[in-house]
């Protein structure tokens, strides 16, 4: 569900990676109105294959995903208080962001 109404004015496009390369999920992106940028498989080699300086870029949120699940105690979830555990992505946040500084200006 959308929650904000989109502009109508401007393109709305979608950014995937290989995983959403079938057409199933390429016709459900264009049925809900996106115009599909997606990697297809094998695209990733290629490129390596001529340019072998050339890096494969992981997105943004399975970076993050990796950061969040190096804290065992939220990747092993004990805590029974969602507001506690809450607490404790708040905190591996704070964290993660404290070493992404450090990396950066220290």
């Amino acid at each position: 569900e959308i929650v904000i109404d989109r502009p109508t004015d401007i393109q709305q496009n979608l950014c995937a990676d290989k995983a959403y390369d079938g057409k199933p999920a390429l016709k459900t992106i264009v049925a809900h109105g996106y115009i599909p940028h997606v990697k297809t498989r094998g695209e990733e080699r290629q490129e390596k294959k001529r340019n072998p300086a050339w890096k494969a870029r992981r997105w943004v949120v399975e970076v993050s995903h990796s950061w969040f699940n190096r804290f065992r105690k939220i990747l092993v979830r004990y805590e029974k208080l969602s507001d506690t555990y809450m607490a404790l992505l708040h905190m591996a946040a704070a964290i993660i962001a404290y070493r992404k500084v450090g990396v950066i200006y220290g």
